[in-house]
């Protein structure tokens, strides 16, 4: 089993150490992540300047490669040019921050095993939900418990779909269990306070709060809130099937 790491918060992120220290005896490991952070980055892709790798830690024992662009980049130059043959499965995480309701669309992390998918590759996205003194030894426990059920082939990932996993930020022994959920209804209220650099122009920090939108049942939210990890498939189609149906029954139609 070949399997490779990445995430958004950089190659030198706990997270991502927590999760390496969790799965480097489940197979064999290979780390590309991003030089540095690229949180809410999205599914970016770098073709306007070149990507720059290097060995890290600088001067230290590999540990993994280095990349100077998006979580996205990591995963198809990984699978593209680095690595030979392709990994079996992609992990992404552990993030510090949740990625559940609309931050999906958002996430680096996210993103990093949709680009695994979009290669053909099965791929789990783990998210820590909390920002602050994070458990990262029950988070390590949890991703390693699922990725071991992958391997064992007692869960399987359908083609065209990741895993989006959300972990309560408790102790192991206080999490609830799994439950299979879906993306909440949510939006982020953003907040930008303006500031003045030292010339008198100004400029802008986004902050924000997410608010949800829609009824929480069956959600990765309500999950969390109740001491669950959520486990979110995710498919690379956005069509609202429902909505083609109900256009199709009066649609647009062009002037002569």
């Amino acid at each position: 089993m070949r399997i490779l790491l990445s995430n958004d918060d950089g190659i030198q992120a706990p997270g991502l150490h927590a999760l390496h220290a969790a799965v480097k005896d489940l197979g064999e490991i290979h780390v590309v992540a991003p030089d540095g952070e690229r949180s809410a980055i999205g599914h970016g892709i770098t073709l306007t300047q070149p990507l720059h790798t290097r060995s890290w830690p600088p001067g230290g024992p590999h540990f993994g490669t280095a990349v100077s662009g998006t979580p996205a980049d990591c995963v198809k130059l990984a699978v593209s040019r680095l690595l030979d043959p392709n990994p079996d499965l992609i992990l992404s995480g552990i993030n510090l921050g949740p990625n559940a309701g609309i931050s999906v669309l958002y996430s680096g992390t996210v993103s990093a095993a949709t680009e695994g998918v979009i290669m053909g590759i099965p791929s789990i996205a783990l998210s820590l939900d909390t920002f602050t003194d994070p458990d990262w030894d029950s988070a390590a426990r949890v991703s390693r418990a699922l990725v071991e059920q992958v391997i064992a082939g007692r869960m399987k990932i359908a083609p065209g779909i990741f895993w989006n996993v959300n972990i309560p930020n408790l102790p192991y022994e206080q999490i609830a269990g799994v439950r299979i959920t879906r993306m909440g209804a949510s939006r982020f209220i953003e907040k930008y306070e303006e500031r003045l650099d030292p010339w008198g122009h100004p400029y802008y920090w986004c902050t924000g709060e997410l608010y949800e939108t829609g009824d929480a049942n069956g959600t990765d939210l309500e999950a969390l809130r109740q001491r669950c990890v959520s486990l979110s498939p995710i498919g690379l189609d956005h069509t609202d099937h429902a909505a083609i149906d109900a256009l199709a029954a009066h649609p647009p139609e062009l002037p002569k």
